[in-house]
C-alpha cells in the first residue's frame, strides 16, 4: 500500500508540474501576444510567434502524454504491471514514431489511453469495485474518470485544431467532462439533495 501511495504521489507531483508550465506559458504566450500587437504585424511574423510558442510548449505537452500513458492503467492495473505496461506502450511508439514521425507515436500514446480511459469511465460510471483509485466513494470515482477523460481529449484536440467542427465537438466535450467531473468530485451529494429534496447516502457507504 505504501509503495501504491508513493506511486500516486509522485505521478500527481509531476502531472501538477507538467501542468503548471504548460499554463505559465500559455499565460504568457497570451499576454505577450497582446502587448505585442503582434496581431497587427504581418502575418509571416505571426506564424513565426506561434511557432515558437508550439516549441517551447512542445517538451510538456509531450510529457504529460507519456504520464497520462501511466496514469490511466492505473486504475485498472496493479502497480506491479504498470512498468511493464509502460514498456509495452513505449515498444509501440517508438517504432511508430521511427516510421511515421513522433506526432504519429505520440497519436497513438494518445489514443490508447483514451481507449484505457472509456474503459475506466464505463466500469466507474457501472461502479466497479474492481478499480484501483485512491480515494473511495462512487461520486468521487465517478467524477476522477470524467476530469481524466475530458484532459485525455483536450489534448487530443491540439491534434484536430485545424478541422474546426471536430475542434469545436472535442472543445465541447472536454468542457462538459471536465466541468461534471469537478462537480461530481466536489458537490455531488449538495446537488442530488437539491434536486431529490432529501439526504443521499454518503459517497463512503456507497463503496
Amino acid at each position: 500500500m505504501k509503495l501504491k501511495s508513493s506511486y500516486d504521489f509522485y505521478l500527481i507531483l509531476a502531472t501538477t508540474v507538467v501542468l503548471f508550465a504548460i499554463s505559465l506559458i500559455s499565460i504568457y504566450g497570451m499576454f505577450y501576444f497582446k502587448f505585442a500587437q503582434i496581431h497587427q504585424m504581418d502575418p509571416s511574423l505571426k506564424i513565426m510567434y506561434m511557432n515558437r510558442m508550439n516549441e517551447v510548449v512542445a517538451p510538456f505537452i509531450i510529457c504529460l502524454i507519456l504520464l497520462l500513458g501511466i496514469c490511466v492503467p492505473k486504475r485498472l492495473l496493479p502497480t506491479v504491471w504498470l512498468n511493464r505496461i509502460t514498456l509495452i506502450l513505449l515498444a509501440c511508439v517508438v517504432p511508430i514514431g521511427f516510421l511515421y514521425g513522433v506526432k504519429a507515436g505520440l497519436f497513438f500514446m494518445l489514443a490508447a489511453s483514451l481507449a484505457l480511459q472509456t474503459i475506466v469511465f464505463l466500469m466507474a460510471l457501472a461502479g466497479s469495485k474492481s478499480l484501483y483509485f485512491h480515494k473511495k466513494g462512487y461520486w468521487v470515482r465517478l467524477g476522477s474518470s470524467l476530469i481524466h477523460l475530458g484532459l485525455i481529449i483536450f489534448i487530443l484536440d491540439l491534434f484536430f485544431y485545424a478541422n474546426k467542427t471536430l475542434h469545436l465537438v472535442l472543445f465541447w466535450v472536454t468542457t462538459g467532462a471536465s466541468i461534471l467531473g469537478m462537480v461530481f468530485c466536489f458537490y455531488a451529494e449538495s446537488v442530488v439533495n437539491l434536486v431529490t429534496g432529501r439526504k443521499t447516502v454518503s459517497d463512503e457507504n456507497i463503496t
